[in-house]
């Protein structure tokens, strides 16, 4: 079983490769092109009703007062309750939720098999009894060992209960259905399968035991042991599952933070002499690619900007209607 743990070790280092790659790229690009959306969690003594510090007489003579508690609080709000759903397309929260759930409480028991397997590996067996050797902390074992059936087992229910049922409402919504790619279907097919397989393979790992013992071999380099052609199949989909996903949209959990941070939330005011003029100033310096009745390609961005009079922008408004 050579290849399946090589097959795990390097599904995992391309995640982790590209995902680090995406979030560098991510970081790294051109300065966006403001929302200015209110209200901005970060806004002291704001955030409740909205407002900027830009109504301020004179704000750019008075110090910023901003809070990270407020920013947390509705990013939290966004990643564990997925807020924005709830309060714009609530039927659709109701499947989506429990989904991204199970996603949470999945990971959660990789790292407590991964914990146990640390546990095992370092003489203390987990088991459903107290372990002596662990002293006043004998208690530790029989808790990794229930919460570990607990989260699996309830992880792999929300996820495909509701997995199957997010594919049915897309596939029985019209609305859903209408902006819905090929791409969307196999997707959720593709994570229906890994758990149902997960499922197929806990038949015969029934407290996770196997589980552990293979997070083991993994950490050590050691041998695989003797697993099910269930446990097989659910390794090799889940080793493929995560060679896939960050080339796919569905890593848009770390996007969330640029989309939040840098585009929704951006405030910094454009000072003179400031970095933000330095970065306006070398984007307007980009040549533009496509061309419009209003555009021409070839031309930087200033020189599109200085050319255009308002003659011209009215001719424009009225070929565009």
């Amino acid at each position: 079983m050579i290849w399946l743990q090589a097959l795990v070790y390097f599904s995992f280092t391309v995640f982790v490769l590209v995902v680090l790659a995406k979030v560098v790229k991510y970081a790294t690009m051109p300065i966006h092109l403001r929302w200015e959306l209110y209200p901005v969690p970060h806004e002291k003594g704001r955030a409740e009703h909205g407002g900027s510090y830009f109504e301020e007489a004179d704000w750019w003579k008075k110090p910023r007062e901003t809070t990270l508690i407020g920013e947390l609080k509705d990013m939290f709000m966004e990643m564990l309750f997925i807020k924005r759903v709830f309060e714009h397309k609530r039927p659709l929260w109701w499947f989506t939720y429990p989904f991204h759930t199970g996603i949470y409480l999945i990971l959660t028991w990789f790292a407590l098999v991964f914990i146990g397997a640390i546990f095992e590996i370092a003489g203390f067996p987990i088991s459903a009894a107290s372990v002596q050797q662990l002293g006043f902390l004998s208690w530790l074992s029989p808790l990794i060992y229930y919460l570990t059936w607990i989260v699996g087992v309830l992880a792999m229910a929300l996820m495909l209960i509701f997995g199957l049922g997010l594919l049915f409402r897309r596939l029985g919504d019209e609305g859903m259905r209408s902006y819905s790619a090929p791409i969307d279907y196999f997707n959720l097919l593709f994570i229906i399968a890994v758990v149902a397989t997960g499922i197929a393979a806990w038949q015969y790992d029934g407290d996770f035991a196997v589980a552990r013992a293979f997070m083991k071999s993994l950490i050590t380099f050691s041998p695989l042991p003797s697993i099910s052609g269930a446990t097989i199949l659910h390794v090799t989909l889940l080793s493929l599952l995560f060679l896939y996903l960050p080339f796919t949209k569905m890593t848009h959990f770390f996007g969330k933070y640029f989309t939040y941070h840098k585009v929704l939330w951006e405030d910094e005011p454009n000072l003179r002499g400031g970095e933000i003029e330095k970065e306006v100033k070398k984007v307007l310096g980009y040549r533009i690619s496509w061309s419009a009745p209003h555009m021409k390609p070839g031309m930087t961005w200033a020189d599109e900007v200085l050319k255009v009079s308002p003659n011209e922008i009215d001719v424009w408004k009225k070929e565009e209607k």
